[in-house]
């Protein structure tokens, strides 16, 4: 069994982030990560149009600005670049294609038993652990939810985090369905690029330019109520935007800003969506009732042929699967029971960071504050 003081599960920025701050205070630790790069989800299962939806200044990781050159609304492509320089700045070193097992606490022995995978050797490693961070994020998993008929859809059927771009879509009709900012983008860049494209709007959602919140986290920023920074957003947004439930597009009761705090939803960041809907370029349905052959139909008895569905649905944490022992910190659906600020500690040298549904900013919070926690602890006590 091999020791590890500080074992951390995830090599994606929460995982990276977390290793930096151990660095920093001069805690040794071990990464492990169960893709064969850092960042998996943002290399490999993100669409190549994607910027980070937030301004620069409320998406850096811990101990490392960005570039002065660097544009304020990042590209995916210069972001990777940043999380590469970030690795080698840090001397981060993951082992990668280590699938875990389980994780289980010792009472006995005072450390947490993790075992692990090697996906393209086989070997089976056991580490013992005096500290776990679970790093693996809250988008480890696509979602894709049941609908009846389904599975005898004939056409071609992805989770957004497949979907790379609109080219093979063409002329195709194509749903999509989920409308945060990755389906309402998806559906943008569907209809540019020649695709028929609808998309399934279920919930109420705010709206906003990228300018406004910006703005609004400024105003945030320097404690102002946020109820009144979302009475300014929201009156900036139906002046820019009118009024958007005739298309389909409800606001919901909460303000932008209380609603991510309370629920973790962002607001969806418009890139021209709204105008395409408006000129009937994008088509709104409500509700999928079920799917027969091609043909889904809506709870509102509607119904249209489609040759495409994307799932842009979210995703799931899958934390549970191999984390036993962590009761106390998760719920059943592998996310903090915990609410902000105090979500990132359980007992017996458990944590987590990623969940805080706060983006990278969040991740940040909870990097330094599991390190700052860790390093007190053992100024306290003898090594491990």
């Amino acid at each position: 069994m091999e020791k590890a003081l500080v074992l951390i599960v995830g090599a994606g920025p929460s995982g990276l982030a977390t290793s930096a701050c151990l660095s920093k205070l001069s805690v040794p630790y071990v990464i492990i990560e169960r893709e064969d790069c850092t960042a998996s989800l943002w290399r490999k299962h993100t669409y190549d149009r994607l910027k980070l939806h937030l301004a620069k200044e409320f998406c850096e990781m811990p101990h490392m600005p960005y570039p002065e050159d660097t544009p304020t609304y990042i590209p995916k492509i210069q972001f990777l670049r940043y999380m590469d320089d970030y690795v080698e700045h840090f001397n981060i070193c993951p082992k990668f294609n280590s699938s875990v097992e389980s994780c289980l606490y010792d009472d006995v022995q005072k450390y947490w038993v993790v075992t692990t995978h090697d996906q393209v050797n086989g070997m089976v490693t056991k580490y013992a652990a005096r500290f776990l961070v679970v790093a693996s994020g809250e988008n480890s998993a696509g979602n894709i939810p049941r609908i009846p008929g389904l599975e005898d859809f004939s056409g071609h059927v992805i989770h957004s985090s497949s979907f790379r771009s609109a080219d093979s879509y063409a002329a195709q009709r194509v749903l999509v369905v989920g409308c945060g900012n990755s389906g309402m983008e998806i559906a943008y860049d569907l209809s540019s690029h020649g695709g028929n494209t609808s998309i399934v709007i279920r919930s109420p959602l705010h709206v906003m330019t990228k300018e406004l919140i910006h703005m609004g986290m400024k105003l945030a920023s320097w404690r102002l109520p946020v109820k009144f920074v979302d009475f300014i957003l929201v009156v900036l947004a139906y002046l820019w935007f009118g009024n958007l439930s005739k298309y389909g597009i409800v606001r919901p009761n909460m303000g932008p800003l209380f609603l991510k705090a309370k629920t973790g939803r962002s607001a969806v960041i418009d890139v021209g969506t709204v105008e395409l809907i408006k000129k009937g370029d994008i088509k709104v349905f409500g509700p999928i009732s079920c799917i027969k052959g091609n043909v889904v139909e809506f709870d509102d008895g509607k119904e249209s042929y489609f040759d495409a569905i994307v799932f842009a649905t979210g995703y799931t944490s899958t934390a549970n699967n191999w984390l036993k022992n962590g009761e106390d910190m998760m719920n059943k659906e592998g996310m903090p029971k915990k609410d902000f600020p105090n979500h990132w500690k359980g007992s017996n040298g458990l944590y987590c960071v990623g969940f805080a549904r706060r983006g990278l900013s969040g991740i940040a919070h909870d990097a330094k504050n599991v390190a700052n926690d860790i390093k007190a602890f053992l100024d306290l006590t003898t090594p491990f």
